[in-house]
């Protein structure tokens, strides 16, 4: 597709097979693949959804707690219109959710946690068209309760990495983010919106559903934190199952070999005991040894009608660790769908027998949006290469090469040449063996050394070339390194403050061109 063709933010949408980005795991289950049926529910085509809200089944009383909890939770802070009313609809039994979940990184962190809210609140606009009978709330599920502090302690703007230097630990989510004030005081530029979250906040989480409100509250987004004792009451019976008859560990690891067999590598690790001791500053696992259950790491111990009725009067106390956390959120949300990236929905895939265990209904797994933003410059400078979209997605050598060849009336290749030299020494080696095998060894040496030579020729034709088309190469390097800084993904290197402060509509742009059910990966134009 030439440029001049392209809509003004949305430029392309490139079949994920054709980025050399994805895993044959994820590939194979966007393009429902036979050998991964059995491990999901049913593919996340919008017609799909019919079923899904059939098989959906969450109680009144489950939905009095979930919108109680939420309105709690929103107490003190600026909530829109459209938050309050899907807060308020959560009651009704026609209402579900698509959720997705996220770290609580500083800032937003990189770029594709954008999509994923974007995902989300573009499934529940399609959603309620395709069935109005019917209202879906898009949530963010913040991970509270995380204790790995280093993922979420930076973040990458404009090149430079800012990092929060802290010694809190535990569940980052009840972090004190003031600490965060020096990178205020380093980018003066950041939006009012973070200062209110992270200097007048009292915890990571507050800060959090402060600054999401800020950017997607208009939309109608809801912030669950799940670090909440009415919601973990509803968690209690998994509690008293994995600890103490492990049958989670037993599911898991039989569907993980069954994953395993058919090819697929796993991705998480079931343990006896899936949850965390989550009190004050301390977040770390249960162990049981001879009877006895121990936090890792602290003096703390219980026998086990201690630890029965530590569950029973403090089900706050108990954090799941990422085998249960999926069912943890289906348990107290009435969820259809939730929405993750490539790593996230292989690993759910090992998880199907865990929600039939719990009777509880396993959700459609929705891909996120997945997006590259080319900058005005950039797009200067794909045109004046002669690039199409799929071009970007080529390595880069191999895409200088491929357009240095275009560009050139020089041959570059020896193919030829080194086909003659290889018939050249057939004949060598027709001559000598008669006389003495024994030369057979020294003719493929020199023909070896021959063929070496002329490989070696060929890499200084190239790399003379690529000099003669310099300003080529440079623009391919500059592309690239854009949309594959330091060669990762953009969306996984920088954050969305890189176009949100040239462009405040940087965000609605997002919403506007991601199409939630289209999945491929999205180009889309940046603005100055």
């Amino acid at each position: 597709m030439a440029v001049s063709e392209l809509s003004q933010v949305l430029l392309s949408k490139i079949p994920f097979n054709k980025t050399n980005s994805f895993s044959r795991s994820f590939l194979d289950y966007i393009e429902g693949k036979e050998a991964l049926t059995g491990f999901y529910n049913r593919l996340p085509n919008i017609e799909n959804f019919k079923l899904q809200i059939e098989e959906k089944h969450f109680s009144d009383e489950s939905r009095k707690v979930l919108s109680s909890v939420l309105e709690q939770q929103y107490r003190g802070f600026e909530t829109s219109k459209a938050t309050k009313k899907n807060i308020a609809i959560l009651k009704a039994g026609t209402t579900f959710t698509v959720t997705t979940g996220h770290q609580l990184n500083i800032f937003t962190g990189p770029l594709y946690f954008i999509y994923k809210i974007v995902t989300v609140i573009n499934a529940c606009k399609a959603l309620k068209k395709h069935y109005p009978a019917y209202d879906f709330v898009p949530v963010y599920w913040m991970a509270s309760e995380d204790h790995d502090f280093e993922e979420i302690s930076y973040f990458r703007f404009n090149g430079k990495k800012f990092s929060w230097e802290t010694e809190q630990t535990g569940a980052v989510g009840r972090f004190d983010p003031k600490s965060l004030k020096p990178i205020f005081d380093e980018i003066i530029s950041l939006p009012d919106f973070f200062k209110e979250a992270y200097l007048k906040k009292n915890t990571l989480a507050e800060a959090g559903r402060h600054y999401v409100n800020a950017l997607f509250g208009d939309e109608g987004l809801v912030v669950v934190d799940a670090d909440n004792a009415q919601l973990k009451n509803i968690l209690k019976p998994v509690m008293f199952d994995d600890i103490f008859k492990h049958s989670v560990n037993d599911s898991v690891t039989e569907t993980s070999a069954q994953l395993d067999k058919a090819g697929y590598k796993t991705q998480v690790f079931p343990r006896e005991i899936n949850f965390f001791y989550l009190k004050g500053n301390i977040r770390s696992r249960i162990v049981k040894e001879d009877g006895q259950f121990y936090v890792l790491d602290t003096e703390i111990s219980f026998t086990e009608s201690e630890l029965r009725a530590e569950i029973e009067s403090h089900p706050k106390r108990f954090s799941p660790n990422v085998v249960l956390r999926p069912l943890y959120q289906e348990m107290i949300l009435p969820n259809l769908a939730y929405v993750g990236g490539p790593s996230e929905l292989v690993y759910w895939l090992q998880l199907k027998e865990v929600f039939t265990h719990f009777e509880t209904p396993f959700p459609m797994l929705m891909p996120r949006n997945f997006a590259g933003v080319v900058t005005p410059n950039i797009q200067r400078k794909i045109e004046k290469s002669k690039l199409n979209f799929e071009d970007i997605f080529k390595p880069e050598e191999a895409l200088i090469k491929e357009k240095v060849k275009q560009n050139t009336v020089n041959q570059l290749t020896l193919h030829s040449e080194l086909e003659q030299i290889k018939s050249i020494f057939a004949e060598v080696l027709n001559v000598a063996k008669p006389i003495d095998v024994t030369l057979e060894k020294l003719v493929a040496a020199e023909q070896k050394r021959a063929e070496n030579s002329i490989q070696k020729i060929e890499k200084k034709l190239m790399k003379a070339e690529k000099r003669n088309h310099d300003v080529l190469v440079n623009r391919i390097s500059a592309i690239k390194e854009s949309l594959f800084p330091g060669g990762s993904p953009q969306e996984r290197k920088d954050n969305f403050l890189n176009f949100y402060l040239s462009d405040p509509a940087f965000i609605q742009n997002c919403l506007d061109s991601l199409d939630a059910f289209g999945y491929q990966f999205h180009l889309i134009a940046a603005h100055d």
